[in-house]
């Protein structure tokens, strides 16, 4: 084998061995064990309700297991058939496989990355909300690029992005927007996108071609599940139905039905004008009131700020990333240190390495 190769072995052995202990590895490879007994039993579908959290324990078990498993196996079939072609001094062969084990070892990093994505959040789908900060046009076209970027980020994916609700700006681009984005792990993806994100760049809105700052924030929220129960009461909420704005027909000029929920307790305020049924557009929202809430919850138990982002000064000193696009091209990652000249290519979705470098650090 030549240096290269033997690398990428020790570099999938080592995610392999860090994979496993991110899973605790034996520990759930016996719940497995243990609940898999317990699912053949046919009478276990006389209680729907237990069967199906079962079944779904199962399958999420055997989420953490299947991709390690199948690196080993893998694995220990190409270092296999490489062994046998250099005894046959079969170059072809070799050349081949040398190319599989840099995919592997590619794979296996991005396995190993997203097996710390372990918490029981971490497989929800989100909601993301950005808000323009102070600046007008500038700012609010900044973050309507934002939405733009993240979900050319979630269609990379194969993830589902829906627009639930856009504040349309006063000139261009949009005072506030949420997106509902729905797949494996996307929150647990997308949670430390939470933060204020800097703009720098010549503005297209400045006849004297100026350059100009601007600031957007971003908070991400975990779309709850049925297992996470938050009480809300109804004497608490104030439930406004007005117009959709935008784009969609017809319809959207004639009736009410997008609402908006306001908590008045907390002062949270969620809004949906997704959808043309008034009650459907309300379950959304209440969807994101719950969200907010828990996640509220969360920040006070863990003493963390990124629940209150939208009380944050969304100016200089909080930012997390900056976006420079003038005088020079570099989007850097101000916790993390990450950064890329390629700021076209990150404005077009490809966010991957500050995810995967945000996930990697430990809080």
């Amino acid at each position: 084998m030549t240096p290269v190769d033997i690398k990428n072995i020790s570099s999938i052995e080592n995610s392999i061995k860090l994979i496993k202990q991110f899973i605790d590895y034996d520990s759930t490879k016996r719940k497995f064990s243990e609940i898999s007994e317990v699912s053949s039993d046919p009478n276990i579908w006389d209680d729907a309700e237990k069967a199906t959290e079962t079944m779904k324990e199962k399958d999420r078990l055997d989420s953490m297991l299947a991709p390690v498993e199948g690196l080993e196996i893998e694995l220990s079939d190409i270092t296999g058939l490489y062994e046998l072609a250099e005894v046959d001094s079969d170059i072809t062969l070799m050349a081949e496989l040398s190319d599989q084990l840099r995919q592997l070892a590619d794979k296996a990093h991005s396995l190993q990355i997203e097996s710390i994505l372990s918490d029981k959040h971490d497989v929800l789908n989100c909601f993301l909300e950005i808000n323009a900060g102070a600046g007008g046009t500038e700012a609010q076209d900044w973050a309507e690029m934002l939405g733009r970027m993240y979900c050319r980020w979630a269609e990379s994916r194969r993830f589902k992005c829906e627009i639930t609700d856009k504040n349309i700006g006063d000139e261009a681009g949009v005072k506030s927007i949420v997106l509902h984005i729905k797949g494996n792990k996307a929150y647990g993806w997308l949670k430390k996108e939470s933060g204020i994100h800097r703009l720098v760049r010549i503005s297209p809105f400045d006849s004297n071609a100026r350059r100009h700052t601007s600031f957007a924030s971003v908070l991400v929220t975990p779309e709850l599940d049925n297992s996470i129960h938050i009480e809300i009461n109804e004497a608490d909420l104030r439930i406004d139905v007005y117009r959709a704005s935008g784009a969609g027909g017809q319809h959207v000029n004639k009736t009410e039905s997008a609402v908006r929920i306001t908590h008045i307790p907390s002062g949270i305020v969620t809004a949906s004008q997704i959808d043309r049924s008034q009650h459907r557009n309300k379950e959304i929202a209440m969807q994101m009131l719950k969200a907010k809430l828990y996640a509220k919850k969360l920040q006070e138990q863990q003493e963390a700020t990124n629940a209150s982002l939208n009380k944050t000064n969304i100016s200089w000193g909080n930012q997390i990333r900056s976006y420079v696009l003038q005088p020079y091209q570099m989007v850097k990652d101000l916790r993390t240190g990450v950064e890329t000249s390629n700021a076209q290519g990150v404005l077009d979705g490809n966010i991957d390495q500050f995810l995967e470098s945000a996930v990697a650090t430990v809080d």
